[in-house]
């Protein structure tokens, strides 16, 4: 995987959680260790919008420091931020208290995901029943 398939991955994982309400201004920067895939990018969230952008950020809250595979684990929701923490999988340096918001919008995400899941079968419910209704009428 190189740095790019990593950045967009984690961009499409984070980009569409609600964050209309946090008016706070929030700033990650996340140092990826990995020979191929290694690289910064940052996740900031402003005015009550979401950026991912494939850049350092100076001025940031927090950094964190991970490998791909912990990264991708903590996006998906498969691994909890503060458990890859105490465990050493992730390093952060900055405003803790800001880093934990990291996972706030991980979990928004999460939720959001699964509620278009949920709506996604419910549709796919209601068109098998249109269309097992039609297959009984012939």
């Amino acid at each position: 995987m190189t740095y790019t398939d990593l950045f967009y991955e984690i961009k499409g994982k984070f980009m569409g959680a609600d964050v209309s309400d946090i008016q706070e201004h929030l700033a990650f920067e996340f140092d990826i260790e990995d020979e191929e895939a290694g690289g910064a990018f940052y996740v900031e969230v402003k005015d009550g919008q979401l950026f991912v952008e494939p850049y350092e950020y100076y001025d940031r809250d927090a950094m964190f420091i991970c490998t791909p595979e912990v990264l991708i684990k903590i996006a998906d929701g498969e691994m909890d931020p503060v458990w890859a923490f105490t465990t050493q999988k992730l390093r952060v340096e900055g405003n803790i208290d800001k880093a934990l918001r990291l996972n706030e919008i991980i979990q928004r995400k999460k939720k959001e995901m699964k509620k278009e899941e949920k709506a996604a079968k419910k549709e796919e419910k209601k068109e098998a029943k249109k269309e097992s209704g039609k297959n009984a009428g012939k």
